[in-house]
């Protein structure tokens, strides 16, 4: 039995002393290099200081430019005639949406001159940054569609809006990394898909445009009127306008 315990309580020994001089082993570092040690630590410590203030810089000016893209976005399609009398006639629903005593539903259908605007909100549609439909959605569009064929029509003008809160969730930023303007396109382009794969409507009269948070039908200051403003716009035409 002694035998048997010997080696063990050995070891055990050495662990023991090990432990008792490890801080005196320690303590022989000599203070020429304690100082080179520290010396480094305030010298990486200032690196990464500079990186994290560079870094918000880039941060700073990256959001810059993707404002100044979203806003030459919109220009061009202005200046490539998308901006037309049909869009001006979309434009004037604001002030009619404004003085209504009513809280708006999840689709609101509006006649206008030279045609209807159909607007639906986005939650009957996407989930919180998304462009894919949901089936709520899908089911919604497929009456809108029967309603577009039910009568003779013109061009018909898909648009997608967003408030201005920016996107932030790093997933969400992946998949729209140019920020809510192409959020808004993505899903005018699916919801004009939609459209047009019943059969009726025809894709060469579908004209696709987002525009972030450029259109809103309401400042941006409450919770309610962020929730206007997410929407997709369908303007369909009178038939020969």
């Amino acid at each position: 039995m002694t035998e048997q315990r010997t080696p063990r309580m050995s070891r055990i020994a050495l662990l023991g002393l090990a432990a008792l001089f490890s801080p005196v082993l320690s303590s022989c570092v000599s203070q020429e290099d304690y100082n080179k040690a520290t010396s480094l630590a305030e010298m990486y410590q200032d690196q990464v200081h500079s990186l994290e203030n560079e870094t918000q810089l880039l941060i700073a000016e990256n959001n810059r430019l993707l404002s100044e893209g979203q806003d030459a976005y919109v220009r061009g399609l202005q200046e490539a005639g998308f901006d037309s009398e049909a869009q001006a006639r979309i434009d004037e629903l604001q002030l009619r949406i404004s003085q209504l005593d009513r809280p708006m539903g999840e689709i609101e259908t509006f006649r206008v001159e030279g045609g209807y605007v159909t607007m639906i909100r986005d939650d009957l549609l996407f989930a919180s940054g998304s462009a894919d439909l949901g089936k709520k959605g899908i089911e919604a569009l497929k009456g809108v569609a029967e309603n577009i064929k039910a009568s003779p029509h013109g061009q018909i003008l898909v648009r997608g809006h967003t408030d201005s809160d920016p996107i932030k969730r790093p997933a969400t930023l992946k998949s729209f990394p140019k920020g809510n303007i192409q959020l808004s396109a993505e899903r005018a382009v699916a919801v004009a898909v939609l459209l047009f794969e019943q059969k009726g409507i025809a894709s060469k009269d579908v004209v696709i445009m987002g525009f972030g948070s450029h259109k809103p039908l309401r400042p941006n200051d409450s919770a309610e009127n962020k929730r206007l403003n997410r929407r997709v716009e369908i303007f369909v035409a009178d038939a020969g306008e």
